[in-house]
């Protein structure tokens, strides 16, 4: 592995956690600005966060939205955390919500004369990539507090932006579990198996296009 800061080294998302640890409202705002901070695209910082702590309401409502299997481990976490972002840019009213941006009518990603050009995002693609970029901050801020992060694609989306009455325009995008590493033989055994097996990442050779 090549030299690596240990806060991305020792960066891990695991399914065991403490089932008696709290997420202090420190640690909680500390994670929260560390995804503030994030690089956005025009500075426009289009993510959204819904927080729950355990027990409480957001918590609940959050947690039901996650598959049975997942509820099974994602249950133990300090905290569930939403990241959402915006759909459309109020300061950019001729982009698109989706796919690439339209200027006067046209889709930019056409490039002059209908030939090679660039290809512009839309809001709703810049806004996600963003997204992804806070909390993949959030998570190394957590590394530093010694907390621990597990992100999930699969919940259901409708359904929790409906519990938690979010506005127009703000869609769900991915949850994380937050918190102390717990036992892992406290798992299931399907689970645990993967929880205590060797981390394994594909050769740098094979992520270089060129």
């Amino acid at each position: 592995m090549a030299d690596l800061t240990p806060l991305l080294a020792f960066r891990w998302s695991p399914r065991a956690f403490d089932p008696t640890a709290t997420l202090p409202p420190a640690e909680a705002a500390s994670l929260l600005e560390a995804a503030r901070w994030a690089p956005s695209a025009g500075n426009r910082q289009p993510w959204r966060f819904a927080l729950g702590h355990r027990d409480d309401e957001t918590y609940k409502r959050i947690l039901v939205s996650l598959p049975a299997a997942e509820q099974r481990w994602a249950r133990h976490a300090a905290a569930l955390l939403l990241g959402a972002h915006l759909t459309a840019d109020p300061a950019d009213p001729v982009g698109g919500a989706d796919g690439v941006e339209r200027a006067g009518g046209a889709d930019r990603s056409a490039g002059v004369g209908g030939g090679r050009g660039p290809t512009v995002p839309g809001p709703a693609g810049r806004a996600a990539y963003d997204l992804g970029q806070a909390v993949a901050h959030l998570t190394v801020q957590a590394t530093a507090l010694g907390l621990y992060v597990r992100q999930l694609a699969a919940f259901d989306a409708t359904g929790l932006a409906a519990d938690l009455e979010l506005p127009a325009g703000i869609r769900p995008l991915v949850v994380a579990a937050v918190g102390r590493l717990g036992d892992p033989f406290g798992l299931p055994e399907e689970l645990r198996r993967q929880e205590i097996g060797l981390r394994r990442r594909r050769p740098l050779a094979e992520l270089l296009l060129r």
